[in-house]
């Protein structure tokens, strides 16, 4: 057999059977064929390669998965973003979100806060007798709060005793109360030294130094009120005013007093109260630091206001045997014109309502550890402030108190089972970028003087930066050391928490002539707080170990997302130093005028644009503006930190590449930066609070926290395309940072 005869044996049988022509006709169709079907394979490998890359650019991890799962549960994404990105990025949350009867609201911080107690309900459920003596004073106290058995057996008895031990409770004494022996004076020198409040009528304390602050000096100022300020000038007609004045008389009648001479009596003294408020500074008056620090020697007091022997009293309140204080001692006065007020108020008011004064504010301020009967009387009245209408399980509560009380010594096993240590790493390389944009926004800015401009450069390089938590928090000796002058033989729940304040109270008094170590540990060991801190004296942010998770860090979602959430927070931080009260301090601290006249003038214009763009918010589930004055160092911070966060994670990028988009959203990484920043602020509140926060509050309702500052920033509407003019990228902006 040939090779021809084998390569005919070769040709199908259908082919060999056609003519010559349907065999060249044949052909040409099978070569055409072959060409085509390499012409779709070559185009399947191209569709396949575009798919495989379009796959390249989305995170499939099991952290970007979740984080794209949360965050579309939160979002309305029907709402137009260019006309409300609260709502867009919240909406769903608002929607869905039921606030429980025990709480007031619900937000991002909440959320946190509630998993963060419940680790250490865990800890402290698994702690031993054999324990170290801070562990077991946490254990002890969390059963004292837990034991109802024993504080509803001992009912009214303990305090009672308290407060006849303070002089009596003229509405309880009735005519017995001795009015000849009242001095309200020495009445305040047994609070301070039975572990109760003792500014009721004067603040007298151990604080920093404004303008020297190495060092702790005396201060000297208000006193307190029962309530704030903002209602009790209203009047007797105010809802909170009422509500207020009616817990005071339901709980003396259960004390023992009679209905009508409750009445009669704690209206009075609500009156004296109101007569007070009158006289006390508002809240948009005490922004201007130096106006405050008014330095006089006890001997100018004296000569001044001589209704009071000053020095008598200061030694009696800060009782500080060790320590002598003499005419010749600085004190810093906070607001000189009160005392003269003061005086004539004392001089008209009767002892007896002096006295009820007291008596009510010392019960009001120890119902928490008393009898269930009062605790309910203070639920109604919290319902009236802010909607809520249960108090919290126990055993949260108790949680609360406990490792609240003992807070470095639950830090301490917190920090050690649940804070990870990478977080701490991440969040200082934020830290360091997120500054340095700062620092090159102020090299940018054309509104400052050139020496102005150095000196707040050098402010933003001496920002210390104190993160999770200390690392002597770790070490149980120094712990032990710090609670070593407790007494661990407590058993009576109010007892126990008043011996525990007046070891605070004197541990701090103690340190009057000590310079101040800013570094010292015990200053910076807050690791459970779902919180972050800016401190004008010391000149450093903090951002304890507990806001390091959840909706506000990550290591297993994009940067964008983590710049956009903890990056927002940490860049508000970092502007405190530079807001309208934090400006007022230098690089060390100080309270000092480093600001140039035109540029202060300059800073004061920007900063009256924020104060009248916030001041025309309307809160509209209460129909209130927001308070422009009050909230303005808060919208100064947040419209500064969102853009030195969105500029870091920016430059970032540029050093390290794009990142992968998440899963299922149709959303760019700049867009998600803005998402992420936006779902730190979901929150849905009572109505009640919204009143409290938008008259009281320093910081705007979430909302506003996400409209002002977005608005405010040119990027946002580049990157969701709003048009110039829309809700979201307004034509008139204000910026100060």
């Amino acid at each position: 057999m040939n090779s021809h005869s084998k390569d005919t044996n070769r040709i199908p049988k259908w082919l060999k059977e056609r003519t010559n022509s349907e065999k060249h006709y044949m052909v040409i169709a099978i070569v055409l064929g072959i060409l085509a079907l390499g012409l779709l394979i070559a185009l399947c490998v191209v569709l396949h390669k575009t798919i495989q890359d379009d796959t390249d650019d989305i995170c499939m991890s099991p952290g970007c998965v979740q984080a794209a799962a949360k965050t579309l549960s939160y979002m309305d994404t029907e709402a137009n973003p260019c006309e409300d990105f609260y709502q867009f990025a919240c909406g769903a949350f608002e929607k869905n979100t039921l606030i429980p009867e025990d709480k007031n609201s619900i937000s991002t911080f909440h959320n946190i806060g509630d998993q963060v107690r419940e680790q250490l309900k865990d800890i402290i459920s698994n702690l031993k007798p054999n324990d170290t003596k801070p562990n077991r004073l946490i254990k002890k106290f969390y059963n004292l709060c837990m034991n109802t058995t024993a504080i509803e057996e001992d009912g009214l008895k303990t305090v009672k005793t308290v407060l006849r031990d303070l002089g009596g409770w003229p509405l309880l004494e009735g005519a017995n109360w001795n009015e000849a022996t009242f001095d309200w004076k020495r009445t305040v020198y047994k609070c301070r030294k039975l572990g109760f409040s003792h500014s009721y009528f004067l603040y007298v304390g151990i604080e920093t130094d404004y303008k020297n602050s190495t060092k702790r000096t005396i201060s000297v100022g208000e006193g307190g009120l029962g309530l704030t300020r903002e209602y009790l000038i209203k009047g007797f007609e105010d809802k909170l005013v009422k509500a207020y004045y009616k817990y005071m008389v339901d709980v003396a009648v259960i004390f023992g007093a009679n209905r009508g001479s409750a009445e009669k009596e704690l209206k009075e003294t609500l009156e004296f109260q109101m007569e007070l408020a009158k006289i006390t500074l508002p809240k948009e008056k005490k922004r201007n630091a130096t106006a405050l620090y008014n330095p006089m020697t006890i001997d100018d007091l004296q000569n001044q206001f001589p209704y009071l022997n000053w020095l008598e009293y200061i030694q009696h309140v800060l009782d500080i045997p060790d320590i002598d204080i003499g005419y010749d001692e600085v004190v810093i006065v906070s607001v000189p014109q009160y005392f003269s007020s003061l005086e004539e108020l004392l001089r008209k008011t009767p002892k007896r309502v002096l006295s009820n004064l007291i008596m009510i504010r010392s019960v009001l301020a120890s119902i928490n550890y008393l009898t269930e009967e009062l605790r309910n009387k203070q639920t109604e009245y919290i319902k009236t402030i802010s909607g809520k209408s249960e108090r919290e399980p126990r055993w949260k509560e108790c949680t609360d108190f406990a490792s609240g009380v003992f807070y470095l010594a639950s830090g301490a096993l917190y920090a050690k089972k649940y804070f990870n240590i990478e977080a701490k790493h991440h969040a200082e390389e934020m830290v360091n970028n997120i500054l340095t944009e700062f620092k090159e926004i102020l090299n940018n800015v054309d509104w400052m003087d050139e020496k102005t401009k150095q000196n707040a450069i050098e402010k933003a390089n001496t920002i210390v930066a104190y993160i999770g938590y200390p690392e002597e928090l770790l070490d149980e000796k120094k712990v032990e050391k710090f609670y070593d002058p407790v007494d661990e033989s407590a058993n009576h729940y109010l007892l126990g928490i008043r011996d525990f304040s007046l070891f605070m109270t004197d541990y701090y008094h103690k340190k009057l002539r000590q310079p101040i170590n800013k570094t010292e540990w015990i200053e910076h060991a807050f690791p459970t707080i779902v919180n972050a801190f800016y401190s004008s004296s010391e000149n450093s942010i903090q951002f304890p170990a507990a806001i390091l998770q959840g909706v506000f860090y990550s290591d297993d979602r994009p940067r964008y997302m983590n710049y956009g959430a903890i990056g927002y927070v940490i860049g508000h931080e970092i502007t405190h130093g530079f807001d309208d009260q934090g400006r007022q301090y230098d690089k060390d601290g100080n309270l000092n005028n480093w600001w140039d006249e035109a540029t202060k003038e300059a800073f004061l214009k920007k900063a009256q644009c924020i104060i009248e763009q916030y001041g025309n918010y309307t809160v509209p589930e209460i129909n209130a503006n927001l308070n422009g004055v009050n909230t303005q160092g808060e919208n100064i911070a947040d419209n500064g930190g969102i853009l030195e966060a969105y500029r870091a994670y920016n430059n970032w990028v540029k050093r390290n590449g794009p990142e992968q988009q998440l899963p299922g959203l149709p959303y760019t990484q700049l867009q998600m930066f803005w998402i992420s920043a936006a779902q730190t602020w979901c929150v849905k509140t009572r109505k009640e609070v919204l009143d409290l926060q938008v008259t009281t509050g320093y910081h705007s309702p979430g909302r506003f926290r996400v409209l002002g500052p977005f608005g405010n920033t040119e990027s946002f509407g580049n990157d969701f395309n709003c048009p110039l003019g829309s809700k979201m990228n307004p034509v008139d902006k204000c910026k100060v940072w």
